[in-house]
Protein backbone atom coordinates (compact mmCIF):
# COMPACT_ATOMS: atom_id res chain seq x y z
CA UNK A 1 0.00 0.00 0.00
CA UNK A 2 1.10 3.78 -0.85
CA UNK A 3 1.64 6.24 1.78
CA UNK A 4 0.88 9.48 1.48
CA UNK A 5 3.77 12.43 2.38
CA UNK A 6 2.34 15.71 3.85
CA UNK A 7 3.15 18.52 6.09
CA UNK A 8 2.20 17.82 9.67
CA UNK A 9 1.84 20.19 13.00
CA UNK A 10 1.96 18.44 15.96
CA UNK A 11 1.02 19.49 19.03
CA UNK A 12 1.49 17.02 21.27
CA UNK A 13 4.15 19.26 23.23
CA UNK A 14 2.79 22.28 22.14
CA UNK A 15 2.73 23.50 26.57
CA UNK A 16 6.55 22.56 26.59
CA UNK A 17 8.05 22.74 23.56
CA UNK A 18 5.38 24.55 21.47
CA UNK A 19 3.84 23.71 18.12
CA UNK A 20 6.08 22.16 15.68
CA UNK A 21 6.06 21.23 11.84
CA UNK A 22 7.33 17.24 10.38
CA UNK A 23 7.19 15.87 7.01
CA UNK A 24 4.45 13.68 7.85
CA UNK A 25 3.36 10.40 6.07
CA UNK A 26 0.18 8.18 6.86
CA UNK A 27 0.11 5.11 8.49
CA UNK A 28 -3.54 4.52 7.68
CA UNK A 29 -3.00 0.79 6.65
CA UNK A 30 -2.00 0.53 10.63
CA UNK A 31 -4.19 3.18 12.33
CA UNK A 32 -6.66 5.16 10.68
CA UNK A 33 -5.52 8.42 12.58
CA UNK A 34 -1.81 7.75 12.64
CA UNK A 35 1.15 9.28 11.14
CA UNK A 36 4.82 8.88 11.67
CA UNK A 37 7.48 11.85 11.45
CA UNK A 38 9.62 11.09 8.23
CA UNK A 39 12.66 12.46 9.54
CA UNK A 40 12.40 10.00 12.83
CA UNK A 41 11.12 6.94 12.21
CA UNK A 42 10.18 6.30 15.76
CA UNK A 43 7.57 9.48 15.75
CA UNK A 44 3.98 8.52 15.53
CA UNK A 45 1.00 10.34 16.42
CA UNK A 46 -2.70 10.17 16.48
CA UNK A 47 -5.29 12.72 15.53
CA UNK A 48 -5.70 15.40 18.26
CA UNK A 49 -1.54 15.75 18.59
CA UNK A 50 -1.27 15.92 14.80
CA UNK A 51 -3.15 18.68 12.31
CA UNK A 52 -2.93 19.50 8.50
CA UNK A 53 -2.81 22.94 9.25
CA UNK A 54 -1.27 25.63 11.60
CA UNK A 55 -4.89 27.23 12.43
CA UNK A 56 -6.25 24.01 13.60
CA UNK A 57 -2.90 23.23 15.49
CA UNK A 58 -3.24 26.85 17.33
CA UNK A 59 -6.77 26.10 18.09
CA UNK A 60 -5.58 22.97 19.83
CA UNK A 61 -2.81 24.47 21.53
CA UNK A 62 -5.24 27.28 22.72
CA UNK A 63 -7.37 24.85 24.07
CA UNK A 64 -4.58 23.29 25.61
CA UNK A 65 -2.98 25.81 27.33
CA UNK A 66 -7.09 27.32 28.69
CA UNK A 67 -7.31 24.04 30.46
CA UNK A 68 -3.79 23.63 32.14
CA UNK A 69 -4.31 27.10 33.11
CA UNK A 70 -8.32 25.64 34.89
CA UNK A 71 -6.23 23.14 36.43
CA UNK A 72 -3.38 24.74 37.84
CA UNK A 73 -6.01 27.10 39.43
CA UNK A 74 -8.01 24.32 40.87
CA UNK A 75 -4.00 22.61 42.19
CA UNK A 76 -3.76 26.27 43.74
CA UNK A 77 -7.28 26.63 45.49
CA UNK A 78 -6.54 23.35 46.78
CA UNK A 79 -3.07 24.38 48.11
CA UNK A 80 -4.76 27.33 49.42
CA UNK A 81 -7.35 25.65 51.49
CA UNK A 82 -4.42 23.53 53.21
CA UNK A 83 -3.74 24.31 56.85
CA UNK A 84 -1.38 22.59 59.02
CA UNK A 85 -1.84 22.63 62.65
CA UNK A 86 0.00 21.02 65.63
Amino acid sequence: MSRTRFPAFITKYALTAGITEIEAEDCFDTASDMIRDVNNGYAHYHRGDWHRTMAEAAARAEQMRVAKIASLRKSITKLEKLRFTV
